[in-house]
């Protein structure tokens, strides 16, 4: 299960929402001027009904107008008073809400900026936007509306009880009565809607991210006619969220009737006692008047409370999936005294970055991946003086990458050490390492943005002159020259307007810019036709000369002209040499060059036949 998939089973606890505190720091102020505000509006909204009393009792009843004036006047002003109270509490609150929203998606952005290579192979894209984006905007709404909704009612609630109770206390305690029964109500609902909206959430998870990976694979989709089955998966999931929905619905339609029944119940028996002491003389008219507008009014704070209470429920499910978000820690991290030295990632101390040569060692390597139980490397020692060119070669899923996510430092040794000019890497910041790699990958990546756009993110400072000269050094220059607007037209999302090998050929473009001294080419040339690749085959020379290199490749071109080749098999190495020396050995790497040779062989007999015909006709 990948760490996004886990399940959350606490209660209702306080010390879940502690974790919001960091972020609620910033807007304490507004905060506080918002529940005092709230407080005020409450003592406003149980002073209306003791107007109400007033006037009754001492105008019509007394069949009177003296002092109407005045009455009217401080009425109005109250109603003024409140207005504008409630004119700076929405504007309060909707600060909290945008700001908060906007602070939550950055620390999470930051902190995915952080965690480790690993994280994003267990990890859904879906799950992480549903946390970055809706999560977080569940969690802002909550703060800044509803706790301040609950704090409104309680003090309402606590007020009018009060209040009644220095009218009548008689009429008070039946009222007062209805209490218990309505936390009873709350007790055994609570724990049912916090467990259907935990659901909630996450099947919400799992719908985003199957709309990613609809949007992302549709190309393939359709060309492989996956349109029913995708269709079937999808409405099973979003069926799975109609009946967590429903069931969350179906007990918020017992649990708030439940309340309002309740509140309608004691109003029937103030009515009906009060009615009687009225009759009996016990009891003033405009006194049962504000009593039954207090038990009247108090049924909406009531329904609210029971409303915003399932709204707290369901979104400490959110709270829990963002800190724990915000709390996953990398599996790679740079010790205090090296990050003291060396900077961070958002905060990089490049005048103390010592200059790279690309000498690399492997001193008695074992590495065994997190959720692996046997080591894939045992004792591997090696040297690899800079300007080495490293072939990597063995069959598709035999564990090539392996050795370049160790020294990439995308995962760590499980025990040795690994080199780099000298000194063991963990002793350096993982930035001056990664700044001083270049990583081509087999699946080239572009941002949506312009060409030159995406071959400057190699070096962000570089100037036109060295874009255009960084491209032309690997021919991409001939991708820019078909494009209509050069090296300023658009690439699309994901750089979907150029083919393959286009978009290969800039990312390398990108990597040569950053000018790296230690080169990594992950299939790097698969994805281009032959005759673009005799293009760059010569500038990939001339670019890795003098840098310490790693080419994972299976191309006989790039083995053969390799410094050092490592041969892979079952995620060990099983062989090491230059391509002469596995030959005479007559092993693996002789029989994999034999298979790779007829391949290209027999592709190479297949295009001469194909330029023949064409030629012939």
């Amino acid at each position: 299960m990948g760490i996004d998939e886990k399940d959350y089973h606490q209660s209702f606890q306080l010390k879940i929402w502690k974790g919001l505190l960091p972020y609620l720091k910033p807007y304490r102020r507004t905060l506080l001027l918002i529940c005092l505000l709230n407080l005020f509006c409450a003592g406003m909204d149980i002073l209306l009904p003791q107007f109400q009393q007033y006037a009754i009792n001492h105008f019509i009843e007394a069949r009177t107008t003296n002092g109407l004036v005045w009455f009217a006047l401080a009425y109005a002003a109250v109603i003024a008073v409140q207005t504008l109270s409630v004119i700076v509490f929405t504007r309060g609150c909707m600060r909290v809400e945008m700001n908060l929203g906007r602070d939550l998606k950055h620390a999470c952005f930051v902190h995915l900026q952080t965690l480790s290579f690993s994280y994003y192979n267990t990890t859904p894209v879906g799950y992480i936007l549903s946390r970055v984006m809706s999560d977080t905007n569940r969690i802002a709404n909550l703060v800044a509306w509803n706790l301040c909704d609950i704090l409104w009612c309680a003090a309402y609630v606590v007020g009018v009880f009060a209040a009644m109770l220095a009218m009548n206390l008689r009429l008070a305690l039946m009222v007062i009565l209805v209490v218990p029964a309505m936390a009873l109500v709350t007790f055994f609902f609570q724990g049912r809607l916090l467990h259907w909206n935990r659901r909630i959430r996450k099947v919400n998870s799992k719908i985003t991210g199957a709309y990613n990976e609809g949007i992302m694979g549709a190309q393939t989709s359709k060309t492989l006619v996956m349109e029913k089955n995708n269709y079937q998966n999808f409405s099973e999931i979003t069926q799975d969220m109609r009946v967590s929905a429903v069931k969350s619905a179906r007990l918020n339609a017992v649990y708030i009737p439940l309340v309002v029944f309740l509140g309608a119940l004691a109003t029937a028996v103030i009515l009906v006692e009060g009615g009687s002491m009225v009759l009996s003389s016990v009891l003033m008219i405009g006194t049962l008047s504000a009593f039954t507008s207090y038990a009247v009014g108090i049924l909406e704070p009531i329904q609210q409370l029971a409303r915003n209470f399932s709204n707290v429920v369901a979104v400490q499910a959110s709270i829990e999936r963002v800190t724990g978000l915000l709390d996953q820690k990398p599996d790679i991290v740079d010790p205090p005294e090296v990050t003291a030295q060396y900077g961070d990632s958002f905060h990089p101390k490049t005048e103390n970055w010592e200059p790279v040569k690309g000498d690399i060692e492997f001193q008695d390597v074992c590495f065994r991946y997190p959720d692996g139980k046997e080591n894939v490397l045992e004792h591997f020692s090696l040297k690899i003086p800079a300007g080495t060119t490293v072939a990597i070669v063995g069959e598709t899923g035999a564990g090539k990458s392996t050795l370049v996510n160790l020294v990439c430092r995308f995962f760590e040794p499980t025990s040795g050490k690994i080199l780099i000019d000298g000194r063991d890497y963990r002793e350096r910041s993982q930035l001056w390492l990664h700044s001083n790699i270049g990583y081509v990958l087999q699946t080239p990546h572009l941002f949506s943005g312009t060409v030159r756009e995406n071959i400057r993110y190699g070096k962000l400072s570089a100037t036109d002159e060295e874009v255009e000269r960084a491209a032309k050094s690997v021919s991409a220059d001939t991708v820019v020259a078909k494009l209509e607007n050069g090296y300023d037209s658009s690439v699309g999302e994901g750089g979907n307007l150029l083919s393959t090998g286009e978009k290969q050929l800039i990312s390398f473009a990108r990597a040569v810019l950053a000018d790296p001294r230690i080169f990594i080419l992950d299939e790097a040339t698969s994805s281009i036709d032959t005759q673009t690749e005799q293009l760059i085959q010569s500038a990939i020379a001339h670019l890795l000369k003098g840098r310490t290199s790693f080419l994972i490749a299976h191309r006989l071109s790039t083995i053969r002209k390799a410094d050092l080749i490592l041969v892979v098999r079952d995620g060990r190495i099983v062989e090491q040499g230059t391509h002469t020396e596995l030959l005479k050995q007559n092993g693996y790497y002789r029989r994999l060059y034999r298979q790779q040779f007829a391949e290209e062989s027999a592709s190479g007999v297949l295009k001469n036949s194909a330029r023949l015909s064409e030629a012939d006709a």
